[in-house]
């Protein structure tokens, strides 16, 4: 055995007990552990971490520890030493676990491709963000530390909303939005519908009142602009000013 000395920075002492939060501390572990196994170990999947520093240079999860050696954590959006921050992913495309379903209807809502389904198992939730590259939300830190799971965020907040704040301060996602293009029950893409193709799917006062139509091909389901629009629209207008936590 061996020890080195860890630190973990803002966020990240959440995972901790308290005696280990926000404070320097040292650690016993195999010789040639990697900071990957070592870190989550103590409790902090590798998905939260976003820079790696050992004595002081920046190193990859994989780097095997020596003895003596001092880790800091740093939380994923932290800066590196240059200013420099990660781009962000082409298409931001996400699958939730059980427990998250409304957030994954207001993601949908914002436009953001979220698989959801609260019959899927940690395995399956696994093996479709390995094969179509999807961010994991989850508030059970042990999916997240799965090594099919290259990409995750453990979702601190217990409310919808909060939980959607969370997500776009982290992942500075108000950018990327493209709201009102997928159904919030099949994450299926909507498709204008013609108000003479709507008048037999919806009801008579709708009809009269509006001219402007949504469909999805799976679920059949039509959609207007009403109250329940007005209210989207204002959670829509919310979440356009929220700013990444750089």
């Amino acid at each position: 055995m061996m020890a080195a000395t860890f630190r973990f920075h803002d966020e990240l002492n959440a995972f901790l007990p308290r005696e280990r939060r926000e404070r320097a501390f040292a650690y016993a572990c195999a010789r040639d552990a990697t900071v990957k196994h070592t870190v989550e170990a103590l409790g902090v999947p590798h998905t939260e971490i976003g820079r790696l520093d050992v004595n002081g240079a920046s190193v990859a999860l994989d780097r095997r520890l020596a003895d003596g050696d001092r880790v800091d954590v740093y939380p994923e959006r932290a800066a590196a030493p240059d200013g420099a921050t990660a781009p962000p992913p082409r298409e931001w495309r996400f699958v939730a676990d059980a427990h998250l379903g409304a957030l994954a209807q207001l993601l949908r809502l914002a436009g953001f491709d979220t698989r959801y389904d609260n019959h899927f198992s940690d395995d399956e939730i696994a093996a479709l963000a390995e094969h179509d590259g999807r961010i994991v939300l989850t508030r059970d830190r042990e999916l997240l530390k799965r090594r099919a799971v290259a990409r995750g965020c453990y979702v601190h907040a217990v409310q919808p909303a909060a939980q959607l704040t969370e997500l776009f301060v982290r992942l500075g996602l108000a950018p990327h939005m493209r709201p009102f293009r997928l159904c919030l029950r099949c994450n299926a893409p909507l498709h204008p519908l013609g108000a003479d193709e709507a008048a037999a799917r919806v009801p008579d006062g709708v009809r009269r009142r509006h001219r402007r139509f949504a469909a999805c091909d799976v679920c059949r389901r039509v959609f207007w602009e009403g109250s329940h629009w007005q209210r989207m629209r204002t959670v829509v207008d919310a979440m356009r000013a929220v700013a990444p936590d750089v």
